[in-house]
């Protein structure tokens, strides 16, 4: 394994503790608010999804707080102190401003540690998309690739990862200006299931609408029928995450591992967080496999 540099990511990439610990990826958590009291978004530790999902059911007031220039300091300057480089790899800026904040970072760090290497890159992802992009990540790092030549490996590649969700709760996107209130009220009674992905800008756009959860979940694996890297010989990782709804995330994986019979290991299930979580709400699916390059 090659130490002479970190890999590093916001807690947004929606991986477990463990995960992030095992593959040697460092992370930064985002804050959220319940009904107005702060919490680090701390991948589960302080409040457990479940509790996390309930309160929102039960009408909880969320909302999210990006990272600041003063904390990307504090965390980044330890590692610069013991000699490493760092390259770290933002929540995507369609999203999000925090790689506007560890850009600022850097540039104060620069003049204070200028024999050490600090990248930072937008990910253009989002939730265990951009976990899927971390672990590739961690896999070149592993086999030897220096920082710059991964640096730029992820801006040529990063866009290959697709990301495609699904709510069966309009709720949030009403809420946070995705869906209109009027689309939102019919979108309800005829149980419309809108199918999104992020585009090649990182931002999260509604792109069908489909009635019924079981014809949204046959749309959602058709697009990774569609788009995944050698169709159906795909040999790839494939990730979804979920917020508090494993059973829709699993029928759409037991799809999947039936009709990829090249799948490097099962598909992976992980939780959306509580970032991420704050604007989706519960009841959303997410699937992330490395294919086609996004389109517009």
């Amino acid at each position: 394994m090659s130490n002479d540099y970190v890999i590093s990511a916001c807690s947004t990439a929606d991986l477990t503790k463990e995960h992030f610990e095992n593959r040697n990826i460092r992370y930064i958590f985002f804050h959220y608010e319940l009904n107005g009291k702060q919490y680090p978004d701390d991948l589960g530790q302080t409040m457990s999804f479940k509790s996390f999902y309930d309160a929102m059911r039960n009408g909880a007031d969320t909302k999210t707080s990006q990272i600041g220039i003063g904390e990307f300091i504090e965390y980044f300057e330890p590692m610069l102190q013991e000699g490493k480089d760092i390259l770290h790899v933002s929540l995507s800026s369609g999203i999000s401003g925090v790689v506007n904040s560890a850009r600022l970072a850097q540039e104060e760090l620069a003049d204070k540690y200028p024999d050490r290497k600090l990248i930072i890159i937008d990910s253009m992802a989002a939730s265990s998309g951009y976990g899927l992009l971390m672990d590739k990540l961690a896999d070149l790092r592993d086999e030897g690739m220096g920082i710059e030549e991964l640096a730029a490996w992820t801006e040529e590649h990063k866009l290959e990862l697709n990301h495609w969700f699904f709510t069966s709760d309009l709720t949030y996107l009403i809420r946070g200006g995705r869906v209109s209130k009027t689309s939102g009220f019919f979108g309800g009674l005829l149980n419309i299931c809108p199918l999104m992905n992020v585009d090649l800008l990182g931002r999260l756009i509604p792109r069908a609408k489909i009635r019924g959860k079981s014809k949204v979940i046959q749309a959602m694996y058709q697009k990774m029928e569609e788009l995944a890297k050698d169709g159906k010989n795909y040999s790839g990782k494939c990730y979804m995450s979920n917020s508090d709804c494993i059973d829709d995330a699993k029928a759409i994986s037991d799809l999947i591992e039936e009709n990829f019979p090249n799948l490097n290991g099962k598909v992976q299930h992980y939780t959306i967080g509580t970032t991420i979580g704050s604007h989706t709400g519960p009841g959303t699916v997410a699937l992330f496999f490395w294919g086609e390059k996004r389109k517009d």
